[in-house]
């Protein structure tokens, strides 16, 4: 059986992390976030790894390309988009009930935002067809939500509530799939 060793990065802090709002803006990192990218490059610069696989969003693509002290390839995946909020975009976090909103078996339906379940299943159709590549090792650079559909690949979905199961900015997890 070939063993693949992901390595999930939440990428470094936004201006809506600080302001603790929804957004879908396409936003770059801050002097912060840039700051903790090169934190964590130095953290990892002991991993090996074949390939960068990165969320489309600027964030993300800015964090892959400081901790790609390999140089190797970056691969865009829009499977590992953030949930895109809809119309809570720019809204307080406290417009909604953050349990709720990232409850799996949850009813609630929060204006246009992307049903936790399609999102969930963005991430595994991703993850299912990173099965069938042939690397050993990579890095994925993503968010705090993807990073939340990834526990629940991988640990199951038990009873649902995924609120304080994500990554915090620059945290890395390994995974074996």
């Amino acid at each position: 059986m070939i063993i693949l060793k992901i390595y999930l990065v939440r990428h470094g802090l936004v201006n809506h992390n600080l302001k603790r709002i929804y957004s879908r803006e396409d936003e770059d990192l801050n002097e912060t976030g840039i700051s903790e990218a090169y934190e964590l490059k130095e953290n990892i610069s002991n991993i090996s790894y074949d390939i960068i696989i990165s969320s489309p969003l600027k964030r993300a693509i800015h964090t892959a390309n400081i901790i790609n002290s390999a140089n190797k390839e970056i691969i865009i995946d829009e499977r590992l988009r953030e949930r895109d909020p809809g119309s809570l975009s720019g809204k307080p976090l406290e417009v909604t009930n953050r349990e709720e909103y990232w409850n799996y078996y949850s009813k609630i339906q929060y204006g246009t935002s992307e049903n936790i379940r399609e999102f969930f299943n963005r991430v595994k159709d991703f993850l299912e067809d990173l099965k069938t590549k042939d690397y050993e090792s990579v890095i994925i650079v993503a968010h705090s939500g993807v990073s939340k559909a990834f526990y629940g690949y991988f640990n199951g979905i038990n009873d649902g509530k995924f609120l304080n199961l994500g990554l915090n900015n620059c945290e890395v997890k390994e995974y074996i799939l």
